[in-house]
């Protein structure tokens, strides 16, 4: 089992040299991936529900934002030559699926072939709002903004002719360095995410699950792969414990509940708080490369 960093880039804590001593803790302990999310805007007032939160809410201060994923990963692929760099999640739906194909293949390009692009459907339907996008039939809507990051990745010329989206014949450079593509991370509870794992990804990213939290959805996943003419190997299952507790036993109970691979939740309000933060962990990481 491998284990990652997720890291939560809230400003004004998320500074250029917070993130370089992550990049460098992160590579110097073997960290496997460093994911970060996206919100474009967050609100005070909200009447969507956050789903890893009991009340609803999520756990972000007044007065913060979290910095915008694929910059914030260039920044850090500058700063690092091997620890892979994620998105948990970018909210495709909500975005231009043509500037995010080019942007995240400059990073493929830029980072020697490093990234990992996990996506979601999102929950905040004030964001939607806020970015002049439909909320309903945002699973559709990434379904098919999947289907154009394929083309301007994969064919020489690209075209895609949507429900949501048209795009005549026409070229995009560079490629990406990771054949076909950079992987795709789904994330997400319901069963409509699994079932995109199970059609287009090659890992589902799930949040705030114990161990014993796993054996349902990943039967549920055997299933829909199984339908596709998949199975369990061909996905990495990556399981951020969020605030749950995480130590290295409970590393060892992810892995033998089928995890490959466990996000340490990492919140540093400084350089230092990152090395504490690590330090902490080393029993994990320990562990992990023991086994």
């Amino acid at each position: 089992m491998r284990i990652d960093l997720w890291v939560p880039t809230a400003s004004p804590f998320a500074t250029p040299e917070l993130l370089a001593v992550i990049g460098a803790e992160a590579e110097q302990r073997g960290i496997g991936t460093i994911w970060v999310g996206e919100h474009v805007v967050l609100f005070e007032e909200y009447a969507s529900s956050y789903p890893y939160a009991d009340d609803g809410r999520i756990p972000a201060p007044a007065g913060s934002g979290l910095l915008e994923p694929l910059n914030t990963l260039s920044f850090l692929a500058a700063r690092t030559t091997t620890v892979r760099l994620g998105t948990a999640m970018v909210l495709l739906p909500q975005r231009n699926p043509v500037y995010t194909a080019k942007e995240v293949s400059t990073l493929d390009w830029l980072s020697n072939g490093r990234v990992d692009l996990g996506v979601g459907v999102g929950w905040l339907e004030e964001e939607f709002d806020a970015v002049n996008v439909p909320w309903p039939r945002r699973g559709r809507r990434t379904d098919e903004y999947l289907e154009v990051l394929r083309t301007l990745w994969c064919d020489e010329p690209s075209a895609h002719d949507g429900e949501f989206y048209s795009l005549r014949p026409c070229s995009m450079f560079p490629k990406p360095v990771q054949q076909p593509h950079p992987p795709i991370h789904i994330g997400g509870e319901s069963r409509a995410a699994l079932a995109r794992v199970a059609r287009a990804g090659a890992g589902w990213h799930t949040f705030n699950r114990t161990p014993g939290q796993l054996a349902e959805p990943l039967a549920t996943l055997d299933s829909l792969l199984a339908e596709q003419g998949r199975r369990r190997g061909d996905v990495t299952i990556t399981v951020c414990p969020y605030f749950q507790s995480l130590d290295a036993d409970i590393a060892e109970q992810y892995a033998e509940a089928g995890a490959d691979a466990v996000a340490a939740l990492l919140i540093p309000f400084g350089a230092d708080d990152v090395v504490r933060s690590l330090d902490a962990l080393q029993p994990v990481f320990d562990r992990v490369a023991s086994s």
